[in-house]
């Protein structure tokens, strides 16, 4: 089908936005030139339907009932069975509902994405049906991910498997409640501002934040190509290390995978332990005013003090950029990054060698229009600032946040050279109370994304991150965060099952 061509109109806002002042014989000539360049377009797109574009598999799946959905986590269920062998034969898997199963609607927690259907599977999902895991449906997620919290989703707040009041975490919400209550034995999840580990933390589960580019995010819905990860959540140390050496290594598709190394075999160091390793509390992490609870950093002191009687020495790290710099330069990243390529580059963006899906980024393109004022006001807020920013910053501000990244990750890297891994609370206080979707904007912004400061800054820098459940707080889940250096996934998770073991069984939800 040919491309509709430009009419004059078109031409004099293209003009306009650029800056030119056109007469009209300038247009004329200008449509003229256009409609000879949009030849091409037509011969790219019958080339791309007959040479790539697949017809998605027919899959069966089911919207669950609110009688069989108590906390709202499910998207749709489906029963899609892998190989029958491998290391996941006979486990449940849940997929963030921004990441594509062919066949299976998604809408990434938006009305802009709703009943898009994938036609290919993305690669965690292959290599998680090879590895012979069942793909038993997609877990709600917040508005194109964009929030720490559990009420952004257009289909209403996930509520937490503690306490049906309080937040479950984002953006992978539905993923940690759904393993939280076990109606799936683990997750996807993904992560850019602490999305795997947060809803992890306050859910009372285990995820894991990989090195980034170890897991390749091909086929997850973007935000911001610097930041994005994919990982594993479970309800043990041990299923989530298994789960990761089933998901890592490079697919050849993902741009992010420029520089991975091999990846080895995570479970096989779980039991090595922690006799002789150092342990270094970062300071910048506990006792942030205004934000820490007493309680929860109280537990994750307890917690490294658990390890230091399995023979690990405990001391105290430091990072300076880790307390306030580091959320300014995620909050530029994120901004600038996501209003120029998840919103006006409709999820992908352009000027990157890899994997492309056109299809959902014209699906997007159309209905992130149509549904614009349905978004989330955290959406709202990265689309309306970086708008600014972009137009009167001219994208200067992102690339000094990006030039910055490396002293942020020099200083990690530097605490890592003292201490093998570093511990502080995944998330500085315990879940909150839900939001409501009508309140006031400034309240909701803030009630979303008020619990980064932890987790966000390894996103930026890359370092793998574990969240595990340290113990409870006034009855709700604490998560301990073990940061290792970058490609050594296998030692945090190492840490990680050493304090599960000392610390003895966690417990289920006290109410499911």
């Amino acid at each position: 089908m040919s491309i509709p061509r430009p009419v004059k109109t078109d031409i004099l806002l293209a003009a306009q936005d650029h800056g030119y002042t056109l007469d009209d014989a300038e247009v004329e000539a200008f449509l003229r030139l256009s409609d000879g360049a949009l030849n091409s377009y037509d011969s790219v797109d019958a080339l791309y339907q007959s040479h790539i574009a697949k017809v998605a598999p027919q899959r069966e799946f089911s919207r669950p009932e609110a009688k069989d959905n108590s906390h709202r986590a499910w998207y749709v269920q489906t029963q899609i069975k892998g190989s029958g062998q491998g290391p996941l034969a006979g486990k449940t898997v849940v997929i963030k509902d921004n990441v594509s199963v062919a066949g299976v609607p998604m809408a990434n927690g938006s009305m802009s994405i709703d009943g898009y259907v994938p036609s290919e599977d993305a690669t965690v999902v292959k290599r998680l049906l090879a590895a012979g895991a069942t793909i038993v449906g997609k877990s709600v997620c917040e508005d194109l991910c964009f929030s720490g919290a559990s009420f952004t989703s257009a289909s209403g707040a996930v509520l937490n498997p503690w306490d049906k009041t309080r937040n479950a975490g984002g953006s992978s919400s539905g993923s940690a409640v759904l393993v939280a209550t076990g109606e799936a034995d683990l997750a996807i999840g993904g992560d850019q501002g602490g999305s795997i580990r947060m809803p992890s933390a306050w859910s009372g589960i285990v995820g894991h934040k990989p090195t980034y580019s170890l897991v390749p995010y091909t086929g997850g819905f973007p935000i911001e190509r610097t930041i994005d990860h994919l990982g594993p959540m479970g309800r043990s140390v041990k299923e989530v290390a298994v789960m990761l050496d089933v998901l890592a290594g490079a697919d050849g598709l993902d741009p992010r995978q420029k520089k991975v190394p091999e990846h080895t075999d995570t479970v096989s160091t779980l039991h090595l332990g922690v006799a002789g390793l150092k342990i270094g509390l970062l300071k910048e992490g506990f006792n942030v005013p205004g934000v820490s609870q007493e309680a929860v950093d109280a537990l994750v002191k307890a917690g490294a003090a658990k390890l230091e009687s399995l023979g690990a020495s405990v001391g105290e790290a430091s990072a300076p950029w880790h307390s306030g710099v580091a959320m300014d330069l995620w909050n530029v990243i994120a901004t600038d990054g996501a209003a120029y390529q998840m919103l006006q580059g409709n999820g992908y963006g352009m000027n990157f060698d890899g994997y492309y899906d056109p299809d959902i980024m014209a699906w997007f393109g159309k209905n992130r229009i149509k549904h614009a004022n349905q978004l989330s006001a955290t959406v709202r807020s990265v689309a309306l600032t970086g708008h600014y920013s972009l137009k009167n910053l001219y994208g200067a501000y992102y690339a000094k946040a990006r030039m910055l990244v490396a002293e942020l990750t020099r200083q990690y890297d530097e605490a890592l050279k003292q201490y093998d891994v570093l511990i502080m609370p995944t998330i500085p206080f315990v879940a909150t109370p839900l939001t409501a979707a009508d309140a006031p904007i400034e309240e909701y912004f803030v009630s979303a994304l008020d619990m980064l400061s932890n987790t966000a800054p390894f996103d930026l820098s890359g370092h793998p991150a574990t969240s595990v459940p340290a113990g409870l707080a006034d009855g709700l889940p604490v998560g301990l965060m073990i940061v290792a250096a970058r490609f050594n996934d296998a030692l945090g998770l190492r840490v990680a099952a050493a304090f599960e073991q000392v610390r003895g069984p966690f417990g289920l939800p006290k109410q499911g």
